[in-house]
């Protein structure tokens, strides 16, 4: 609700919570802003107003609107970056599928059309559920702190084993 009124007020440009998520530069600012993970050109998020359970957002750190205004090194690591939030989602939460993709101005769905993100959206079978029907609601089985910890928890397990792609 408080995305919601910020919109309707006209005040979602002032603040760009991808930008700020990007720019946490601290353990307690990561968390509060959802950030999992920054390389030199992205942002991993998870989005605080998800479509369901281990909903995150792939943002450049760089403010652009345009797909076609990414650098070649920026494709790449979104790219990279939407492949390691996956990865991470399938050890983290065993989805049995995936929705990708970029909304890419606010006639397409941007929340946020201002600034470029990709979502990375878990699925399972039977997944939807009666409720957006009924009660105009839709259910999240799990607080935001919850599913971050748990997150932060199993990429670390995930680097541990194996060392995360990094951007060339």
């Amino acid at each position: 609700m408080d995305y919601l009124r910020a919109v309707v007020r006209g005040e979602e440009d002032d603040k760009c919570f991808l930008c700020q998520a990007a720019a946490a530069s601290t353990d307690e600012e990561r968390r509060q802003r959802l950030t999992l993970w920054t390389t030199d050109h992205m942002a991993v998020v998870i989005n605080r107003y998800p479509y369901t359970n281990g909903h995150l957002m792939i943002a450049p750190k760089a403010h652009k609107a345009e797909l076609e205004d990414l650098t070649v090194d920026e494709q790449l690591d979104l790219a990279q970056q939407t492949a390691e939030a996956v990865k991470l989602l399938k050890s983290a939460m065993s989805p049995q599928g995936f929705n990708i993709g970029i909304n890419i101005g606010r006639c397409a769905g941007a929340g946020l059309p201002g600034h470029l993100h990709q979502h990375v959206v878990p699925r399972w079978n039977g997944d939807t559920n009666f409720m957006g029907v009924v009660g105009e609601v839709r259910v999240v089985p799990q607080a935001m702190s919850q599913l971050y910890d748990e997150l932060v928890r199993v990429r670390s397990e995930i680097a541990a084993k194996a060392p995360i792609t990094k951007p060339q």
